[in-house]
């Protein structure tokens, strides 16, 4: 018979280990997925658990440890490839030191992000990591008052007590735009979605580049707030030819704009590069297969979530950590667009 906790009737951590025959703290380590513990006792332990229905109780745990086993992520978006990929490589690093990841959708709002990190330091995070520096005030004081572990993703910036792994949007706007100068182009366009701070900062360097070569137009930048999308990209790119028609190349802030853009060239039968060259940003999936397959800048997203996830291992674990800023940079893909 199943022996249960009087108050709760809850199957215990003490009741698998006697029925495993192993101690408690081999059961929780063995749950966690922990892969010091030796094969053979791991398996009696998860083998009891499953007979006698042991639910681990995340609660108790934290506040036995006065910290939980989770690790929160807090992300802009789901439906953005990119942080799929980080993601994925985020828990692969972290379930088997025994961590589970909780993630947060921010939605590029820093209220909401705000509100969310309340919600989860409520719960006793192990550590946290965020995605880039552009927050209110509040929640960086917020951090900093928890004590607990924070990591920040896709940006690098070196920053006493901050702890960063990404790379410079800047300088890969820069090299992109630098690629469309050397290839001959003089009106350059830069076309971009979402807005947010990382975007912005691929302007920047798109901007500076064109400044110190004398050729920089505000009337080529084309924002708009809406999210990033193939449509989009088409729609931006019958604009940009329509009322731009000096314009002979296109910096595209994300890949899946520019992918529009080139669905939208065959549409219009205008010749890429010929007429005008296309450049995106991220290689995201697709964009080497697209006709012109598509110029662009591989980032660095599941290094980045690997990087990071394993510095924020060393820090929850009070290790030292090497460097706390680290820039992974990126790579300029070149292909038939340009």
């Amino acid at each position: 018979m199943n022996r249960r906790t009087r108050a709760t009737g809850r199957v215990t951590l003490a009741d698998v280990a006697q029925a495993a025959g192993v101690s408690p703290i081999t059961v929780s380590r063995a749950l966690r997925g922990e892969r010091t513990v030796d094969a053979e006792l791991a398996q009696r332990a998860l083998e009891a658990a499953r007979r006698l229905g042991y639910v681990p109780d995340p609660a108790a745990r934290a506040l036995a440890s006065q910290r939980s086993s989770h690790v929160a992520v807090l992300i802009p978006l789901l439906s953005n490839a990119l942080f799929v990929d980080l993601l994925e490589a985020v828990q692969r690093t972290l379930r088997p030191a025994g961590y589970q990841t909780l993630i947060g959708i921010t939605h590029y709002d820093p209220s909401e992000e705000e509100q969310l990190l309340r919600e989860h330091l409520a719960h006793r995070p192990a550590g946290v990591l965020v995605t880039g520096f552009d927050r209110h005030e509040s929640t960086r004081s917020l951090l900093a008052a928890s004590g607990v572990p924070c990591v920040h993703l896709m940006e690098s910036a070196p920053q006493p007590g901050v702890y960063s792994v990404g790379f410079s949007q800047r300088d890969a706007g820069a090299a992109i735009t630098r690629h469309l100068l050397e290839r001959g182009r003089r009106r350059v366009a830069f076309a971009a979605a979402q807005l947010d701070p990382r975007t912005l900062q691929r302007r920047e360097g798109w901007r500076e580049t064109l400044q110190a070569a004398g050729l920089y137009d505000a009337k080529l930048e084309w924002l708009n707030p809406a999210p990033s999308s193939m449509a989009l990209g088409a729609q931006m790119f019958e604009q940009i030819v329509a009322q731009r028609p000096a314009v002979d190349a296109i910096f595209f802030c994300n890949d899946d704009l520019a992918q529009g853009a080139l669905l939208a060239a065959q549409r219009l039968r205008i010749a890429v590069p010929k007429r005008v060259a296309v450049a995106g940003f991220n290689d995201l999936t697709g964009s080497d297969q697209m006709v012109p397959a598509l110029t662009t800048v591989r980032t660095p997203r599941a290094e980045i979530g690997r990087a990071a996830a394993t510095m924020l291992l060393a820090m929850m674990r009070g290790e030292p950590v090497a460097t706390s800023c680290v820039d992974l940079g990126w790579s300029l893909i070149v292909r038939d667009s340009t």
